[in-house]
């Protein structure tokens, strides 16, 4: 019998519970989320089925206050209902998994589980999101076909934006129930898969937390300041602009001492052991509650001046006093930033010989050390050690792939010429001639394997094409220095931009007859899409306005016009071409990014999906045909049959999107927002995107595709620019809006709604576009939107003159 996963029971209602049922919810999975009944109920609230699931209500409560929103839509809660542990128990035995998510106390988990043995259903999966209580020891005493279909299943918080989901096997658990946990994980909840052993705390809180603790020991030892290792251990060294502390403040200081104490108290025999020791400093500001973003204040905190300015301000571990800094200097910081590459910029950093590069170079060499030595103790590769960093910690590198970015060779003589205790099974690789943990060769990855001390293939789901991969090898069909043609196999090719952000220029403009002739006559469908890093990454932030404000300083507002003419008609000729265009977006797709979508035939878009036409933040207004195509796409949503309709209704959402500037914070809700139609896809996995992006054009070219037919469009004319002026003015009275935003918003509606036309008329497409682009031109002329731009570029944020 196939297993499937309709039902799901969450037990436990807290971040983590919560996180679950929303991420399962979203997944279209019904869930339960069940807690205790209170304790402290009163006589008259004994039987009060509000009071008594106050608990679980509480915690669905904070998931829907969460920011960032733990909801993709806020329509998810539909999925979701809540009970408690005597009341709604016996519900459990209609669900296919149950998750449990209780405090992380070994006996309140035994006793739970052998609550809920009898009375699930056969065959239902049980896992614990433990994220450190040995399973055997969870699962003494229960029966055999319990532990056959119990497991570990540990996310990482925040569930929704976390892709690390550690899968912990049991003595007992059969294979095929990890096989099927394993693709519902990665398929269904978007999630990377690590393999991790039934060791303390795993994989990623292992290594990750030894890391940490382990810095901030040497921190103190080298008399460095908290903003300092910041500096040092952030995006320079591969890591998240919250670098270490503020990383810290955001995950809670209560819940990584709790980690390393919990590490400490049962790696009894680990070599490093007291590397999880947490200095006293934050042990006192534990017990004065200074937690981190929680209680308001952490490592870092932010006051306020009498004039309402922000003051940022770090703890003296010394004092625990808080106090202003400013960003820190170090030579090996300048000699990074100068380097290209982030291999480049970690030699700069970890070679350097200033006091900041020697603390990174002794913190780094620990932790590598640290996780080398950890194999096969809690993972059998360094795939799983490296993936757990990158997917649990938002690492660009894993230890691993760190080792090799420094260099392994110069790395190790480095360590033991200052004798550190390098690991016999390093020192034995290096001296059989092997230089790399990870090599390419014919576009395929290899990792050592200690174990076989041999390189193994990488094995990788089917369903995922690395872009990278195919360019390696030949399959570069064309290109030029910001895109390239990608030849995916099966007569599909996809168009790829590797610009800073992705962002549109002249060079990807000229690009686009070229992708379109080439297509035609060697391929049978395209794929827009690519495979930047970061979180949430960049599909396309928008165009380069840098090109922009070139041009207008030197006054070639024809050469503007010209470059605008050119995207709009090289978009036009795409959604025209005798082929089908699947757009595969995610993150961030704004303005031309959007554009590119809504050109395209069908979207196959990520979750985690932030879309929308946010020109008018500088002053401007969709230049590439965004009026027209996303105006399109609502009218395209109704039947044909449906011949008497109010244009109105579906005028004003595309009208105030522009306007507003409104962007999705999922793909489920810029499907809401109408940038995505019935027939677009979404998919939970990134690494699918581009495989299922592949799919769908294949499967549009086997049901015999057809290009959209050019057809006149159905406008408002006159009649929408009154009711936008009352939109209008209506803001304007609210102060949503500045004057120069209304200034801007009337023409987009003029623009939207065909210009001096007549209700109900039918104008051709190359109306609108004329207007979009004489409306694009216009505001550029004017020092507000000139004062805009220059605003976002020199600062990153918008300007409401």
């Amino acid at each position: 019998m196939q297993k499937k996963i309709r039902n799901a029971a969450v037990i436990g209602s807290g971040v983590m519970g919560g996180g679950i049922a929303a991420l399962l919810a979203a997944a279209g999975v019904n869930t339960l989320l069940l807690d205790i009944v209170p304790f402290d109920l009163k006589e008259d609230e004994k039987n009060d089925p509000a009071a008594r699931n106050r608990i679980v209500k509480a915690g669905l409560d904070a998931v829907l206050a969460s920011r960032p929103a733990l909801l993709m839509h806020k329509k998810d809660l539909d999925r979701i209902s809540i009970g408690n542990m005597e009341d709604d128990v016996d519900k459990i035995a209609e669900v296919d998994w149950i998750v449990e998510v209780v405090v992380e106390n070994l006996q309140i988990k035994k006793d739970l589980f052998k609550r809920i043995e009898p009375l699930r259903r056969g065959q239902t999966i049980v896992s614990s999101n433990t994220s450190g209580i040995p399973l055997k020891a969870m699962s003494e005493g229960l029966g055999k076909e319990f532990r056959q279909h119990f497991l570990g299943t540990h996310f990482f918080n925040p569930v929704r934006y976390m892709k690390l989901l550690e899968i912990i096997p049991g003595q007992d658990t059969l294979p095929e129930v990890l096989e099927f946990m394993a693709d519902f994980g990665e398929r269904r909840l978007g999630k990377g898969i690590v393999w991790a052993k039934d060791t303390p705390n795993f994989v990623g809180n292992r290594i990750g937390v030894q890391g940490m603790v382990k810095a901030i020991q040497l921190m103190l030892e080298d008399g460095l300041s908290i903003p300092e290792v910041d500096a040092l251990l952030g995006p320079v060294m591969g890591r998240p602009k919250t670098a270490m502390f503020k990383t810290a403040d955001i995950v809670g200081l209560d819940v990584l001492a709790h980690v390393a104490a919990n590490t400490y108290e049962m790696v009894t025999e680990d070599e490093d052991r007291d590397s999880f020791v947490m200095p006293d400093f934050i042990n006192v500001m534990i017990d004065k509650k200074l937690l981190g973003k929680k209680s308001g204040s952490g490592f870092y905190k932010t006051d306020l001046t009498p004039d309402w300015k922000k003051v940022r301000k770090v703890i003296d571990p010394d004092s625990l006093e808080y106090r202003e800094y400013e960003p820190p200097g170090f030579a090996c910081l300048e000699a990074a930033r100068k380097a290209r590459g982030l291999p480049e910029k970690m030699k700069a950093v970890v070679y350097g010989d200033d006091r900041g590069a020697r603390f990174v170079w002794k913190a780094l060499a620990a932790n590598l050390i640290y996780a080398a030595n950890r194999i096969p103790e809690i993972a059998d590769t360094i795939v799983e050690i490296d993936n757990a960093m990158k997917w649990g910690f938002n690492f660009e590198m894993g230890p691993f792939e760190t080792w090799d970015a420094i260099g392994l060779s110069q790395s190790v003589e480095k360590m033991e010429a200052e004798g550190l205790a390098v690991p016999q099974k390093v020192k034995a690789m290096l001296a059989a001639g092997h230089t790399s943990f990870y090599k390419t060769q014919d576009g395929k990855l290899f990792f050592y394997d200690f174990a076989d001390e041999t390189y193994k293939e990488r094995e990788v789901n089917e369903n995922i094409i690395s872009l990278a991969a195919l360019k390696s090898t030949g399959q570069v069909v064309q290109e030029n220095d910001s895109a390239s043609l990608i030849d995916l196999g099966d007569g599909v090719f996809c168009l790829e931009l590797h610009t800073k952000m992705n962002a549109l220029n002249q060079e990807i403009i000229e690009f686009l007859p070229v992708v379109r002739q080439t297509v035609d006559e060697n391929a049978a469908g395209l794929v827009i899409g690519n495979q930047a890093g970061g979180m949430p990454g960049a599909f396309s932030a928008g165009a380069n306005l840098f090109d922009v404000v070139a041009a207008v300083r030197e006054e070639r507002l024809g050469d503007i016009e010209t470059m605008i003419a050119g995207l709009q008609y090289g978009m036009m000729d795409l959604r025209h071409a005798p082929f089908p265009v699947v757009a595969a977006p995610f993150g961030l797709a704004l303005g031309g990014g959007c554009e590119l979508c809504l050109a395209s035939d069908r979207i196959v878009a990520h979750s985690e999906l932030y879309m929308g036409l946010v020109e008018i933040g500088v002053g401007l207004l969709p230049g590439g045909g965004g009026c027209l195509n996303l105006y399109r796409k609502f009218l395209e949503s109704i039947p044909e049959a449906v011949t008497d309709m109010d244009l109105a209704k579906f005028f004003i959402p595309v009208f105030m999107s522009i306007a507003m500037a409104k962007v999705s914070t999922s793909a489920a809700e810029a499907r809401a927002n109408g940038f995505l139609g019935p027939a677009d896809r979404i998919v939970f996995n990134r690494d699918h995107l581009i495989g299922e992006a592949k799919k769908e054009v294949l499967k549009m070219v086997a049901d015999g595709y057809a290009p959209p037919v050019k057809r006149k469009i159905r406008v408002l004319g006159q009649a929408a620019q009154g009711m936008a002026a009352t939109q209008l003015a209506d803001m304007l009275s609210g102060k949503f809006v500045s004057e120069y935003d209304a200034f801007l918003a009337r023409r987009i509606a003029y623009v939207i709604s065909g210009g001096e036309v007549r209700e109900n008329s039918e104008i051709e497409p190359d109306v609108i576009l004329t207007l979009e682009r004489q409306a694009f031109i216009d505001f550029l002329k004017e020092e507000k939107t000139q004062a805009r731009i220059e605003h976002m570029l020199s600062t990153g944020k918008p300007l409401r003159n």
